[in-house]
């Protein structure tokens, strides 16, 4: 099992669970596609988007449930990044936890599963 993450604001992640799914941000929406982070990728992405933001939440999500929609595409630096081509269902989500913000107003993931 592989875990992918999205950080969101807890008022989004509300919402979606609300309506049974996440069809994604305003960046997301303009992409075209959920943007998420792999592991290893998930603190850099806080650090460079989140910065200042609080009341975050993670969401950690089974890779390999997501079937064909999941694409895994160049990005930052050509690193590639897991993009889902579709909503994410409530119910694929399999953690969630809130996320508290550093002295420099960074927040912090902590450590995560791959």
């Amino acid at each position: 099992m592989t875990l992918i993450y999205k950080i969101l604001s807890r008022a989004e992640w509300e919402a979606a669970q609300a309506a049974g799914q996440l069809v994604g941000s305003a960046v997301d929406l303009a992409d075209g596609f959920i943007h998420l982070s792999g592991a290893d990728q998930a603190q850099e992405t806080a650090a460079k988007y989140f910065v200042g933001q609080s009341d975050l939440v993670l969401l950690g999500v089974e890779a390999e449930s997501l079937g064909e929609a999941l694409k895994w595409e160049a990005s930052r630096n050509g690193a590639l990044f897991p993009h889902l081509y579709r909503p994410l269902l409530a119910g694929e989500v399999a953690t969630q936890q809130a996320l508290a913000l550093d002295g420099d107003g960074v927040p912090q993931l902590g450590v995560l599963s791959a």
